[in-house]
């Protein structure tokens, strides 16, 4: 399956400058962030693991799972996590015209909107698949979306690889200022289940402090 990088090469991150890959620090932080829910149960066992390092985290979620499931949407926010925007219905930008895709992003924006009683202080996105147009992204950076990729890729989604190599993914590739990415899905869940938890204690153990965008 396999047609990633478990690290972002410098050059794809130069090319693609107006996205945000990663933080440039100098203090022993990281910024966890987890794609597709919220999700029963998965997202539930996120949280308790996060609770535990006081850690904090940015969730992309999926506008008809925020629908599907507010009350754990809402925990999300109560715990004092950072919720981003990863379309409505999960839409792959390479395959879908441009107008269609801003609806999109446009229709989980008001669902988070609706659902969300903070205040949104600033306008995330996550392309889901990591696949966006130019157009599109042109668009969203006008409608003053910071579009957030990232530079750890755990790969919990691939259901080829195993869950020592999910954790290895991230603790070989990860330093101050990296972005991770897991998924609070059920395709994803067994490598992540597996590998957070070590995560959390292997840098955290280290001085780690994980925060959200």
């Amino acid at each position: 399956m396999k047609s990633y990088f478990p690290r972002t090469p410098r050059y794809i991150m130069r090319f693609f400058s107006k996205y945000t890959w990663r933080f440039l620090s100098d203090k022993k932080e990281i910024f966890l962030t987890f794609d597709d829910g919220p999700t029963p149960e998965i997202t539930d066992f996120i949280l308790a693991e996060l609770k535990k390092y006081n850690a904090k985290a940015t969730f992309f979620c999926i506008g008809k799972n925020v629908q599907n499931h507010p009350e754990i949407f809402l925990k999300i926010i109560t715990d004092g996590h950072t919720v981003g925007n990863h379309t409505q219905n999960h839409l792959k930008g390479w395959n879908t015209d441009t107008d269609s895709y801003i609806d999109n992003v446009l229709a989980c924006e008001k669902t988070i909107q609706q659902f969300n009683n903070s205040t949104i202080t600033q306008k995330l996105f996550r392309p889901p698949y990591g696949k966006i147009k130019k157009s599109q992204a042109a668009e969203l950076i006008k409608k003053s979306y910071k579009i957030i990729m990232w530079s750890v890729l755990s790969a919990d989604f691939d259901t080829t690889i195993s869950n020592e190599k999910c954790l290895e993914n991230v603790l070989k590739n990860t330093k101050s200022g990296s972005i991770i990415v897991f998924h609070d899905s059920v395709k994803a869940a067994e490598r992540m289940k597996y590998a957070l938890p070590k995560v959390l204690k292997y840098f955290s153990d280290k001085g780690f402090v994980f925060k959200a965008i």
